[in-house]
C-alpha cells in the first residue's frame, strides 16, 4: 500500500465521488467495482489485502459496501483517507435521495426507473462475477479452504446470519490449524479481535433495549435511533426494512407503511449506499435538517467501527493461526457475496436481451478492462431504449 503523499487525499475524494454516482446494484456491486477499480486498475491494493479488508468488514454491523471503501481510504491515506473515502461515497447518494424526496413531499410521487434498471441489472451481475472470479484464485488456497467455502454458500443459501457463517468459517480454519499441532503461536491478536466483536455485540444490544413505547417526534429522537440502527445492523436492506418498520411504522407511527416502502425502493434503485434510505425517511420528517441528521446518524457509527478494526488488521496476519482464521472468514465473505450474485442474477436475467447484456459486459470487462462506469451507463441506455421501443 501507498504511503501519504500530496494529493492523495484529492485523488481518493474524486474516485469515490465518481463511484458514489455509479455503483448502482447494492453491496454486492460496490464492492466488485472497488475491486476492479482498486485492485485491478490502480493497483493501490493486492487481492490479499483487499480479502482481508473484506473479511473484517463482514465481522463489524452496518453497511458493508460504504465500510469497504472507508477500509481502503484507510489503507490509502490514513485517518483522514478514512473519512474522505467514506463522506465522498456516501455523499452523491445522499444529494440525490434529498432530491427526489424534495419531489416526493411536493408532488406526491417518486421516481419510476425500472426501465433503467432493467439494463443496468445484468451488467451489474457481470461486475460482480468478474470480482468473484479473480478474488477465488487468491482465496481458494485447497481443497479444505474450498470445502469450508462450499458449506458457508450452502448456509448462505438458507439464510443464516452472515456473522455467524464468517465467524464459524473463521473458527473452523483456526481450529484446524490449531489441531495441526501449530500450538506455539499466540492468540492474543484473535482474542482482541473476539473481544472487539463482543463489545460491538454488547452496545448494541444496550441501544436496543433503551427506548421502548411510542416516542413523539424529534430532530434528537432521530438522530439517536438511526445512530441505534447503524450500530447494530448486521445483513442486507431487508432487515434495514424490518426495523424500520417495526419502531417507525408500528411502535411510534412516524410514518405510514407506503411511505416507508417507498423510502426503501429509493434507497434500493439510486446509486450509492443503500441505507440513504435513512437519508429519505429524514427529509419526510424533518424536511433537509431531517435527512442531514439521519444520514450522519446511520453513518457515524461506521467511521468509528473501521477505525477500531483497522487497528487490528495487521496483528492478525502476525501468525499463521490467527492468518488462518482470517482465511476462513474470507472465503465465507466471498461465498455470501457470490450467493447474493446468484439471488441478483435469477432476478435480473429473465430474456435474450438480458442474458446478452450480462454475457457481453464480462467478455468486455476480462479482455479490455472497460471502466465499470461506462458498461453501467451503456446498460441503462439499452435498457431505456429496448423498453421504449417495445424489443
Amino acid at each position: 500500500m501507498d504511503e501519504l503523499k500530496p494529493g492523495n487525499l484529492v485523488e481518493l475524494a474524486l474516485v469515490y465521488l465518481r463511484l458514489g454516482l455509479t455503483a448502482f446494484g447494492g453491496p454486492a456491486a460496490h464492492i466488485a467495482m472497488m475491486h476492479r477499480e482498486f485492485v485491478e486498475v490502480r493497483r493501490w491494493l493486492t487481492r490479499e489485502e483487499f480479502l482481508d479488508l473484506l473479511g473484517a468488514v463482514n465481522l463489524i454491523p452496518g453497511p458493508n459496501s460504504t465500510q469497504m471503501a472507508m477500509q481502503i481510504g484507510k489503507a490509502r491515506a490514513g485517518n483522514w483517507g478514512l473519512c474522505i473515502a467514506g463522506i465522498c461515497f456516501i455523499l452523491p447518494a445522499g444529494l440525490i435521495v434529498s432530491a427526489i424526496a424534495w419531489c416526493y413531499v411536493h408532488f406526491g410521487v417518486s421516481p419510476n426507473i425500472r426501465y433503467l434498471m432493467y439494463g443496468i441489472k445484468p451488467v451489474v451481475v457481470a461486475i460482480i462475477l468478474q470480482a468473484i472470479w479473480n478474488l477465488a484464485r487468491t482465496t481458494l488456497k485447497g481443497v479444505f479452504i474450498g470445502v469450508v467455502g462450499l458449506i458457508a454458500a450452502v448456509l448462505a443459501v438458507i439464510h443464516l446470519p452472515p456473522l455467524a457463517i464468517v465467524f464459524g468459517s473463521g473458527i473452523t480454519t483456526a481450529s484446524a490449524h490449531w489441531v495441526g499441532g501449530k500450538f506455539t503461536e499466540t492468540l492474543r491478536p484473535l482474542f482482541r479481535l473476539f473481544a472487539l466483536v463482543a463489545a460491538f455485540v454488547l452496545f448494541a444490544y444496550m441501544l436496543v433495549n433503551h427506548q421502548t413505547g411510542r416516542i413523539p417526534f424529534a430532530v434528537s429522537t432521530l438522530f439517536l435511533y438511526f445512530t441505534k440502527v447503524g450500530a447494530i445492523l448486521y445483513g442486507s436492506g431487508y432487515v434495514l426494512l424490518a426495523y424500520l418498520n417495526t419502531d417507525l411504522v408500528f411502535r411510534w407511527k412516524w410514518l405510514s407503511q407506503g411511505q416507508l416502502l417507498d423510502a426503501v425502493a429509493v434507497g434500493q434503485f439510486t446509486p450509492g449506499p443503500v441505507f440513504t434510505t435513512a437519508t429519505f425517511i429524514g427529509y419526510i420528517l424533518g424536511g433537509p435538517i431531517g435527512a442531514i441528521v439521519a444520514t450522519v446518524g446511520i453513518f457515524l457509527p461506521s467511521f468509528f467501527f473501521v477505525g477500531l478494526i483497522s487497528r487490528l488488521m495487521p496483528g492478525l496476519r502476525e501468525s499463521k493461526l490467527t492468518g488462518s482464521f482470517m482465511d476462513g472468514v474470507n472465503v465465507a465473505s466471498l461465498a455470501v457475496l457470490a450467493v447474493v450474485a446468484f439471488e441478483l442474477g435469477t432476478s435480473a436475467i429473465g430474456d435474450w436481451l438480458t442474458i446478452a447484456l450480462a454475457v457481453v459486459s464480462l467478455g468486455l470487462l476480462i479482455r479490455f478492462r472497460l471502466n465499470s462506469a461506462w458498461l453501467i451507463a451503456g446498460g441503462a441506455l439499452l435498457g431505456l431504449g429496448s423498453k421504449l421501443l417495445g424489443v
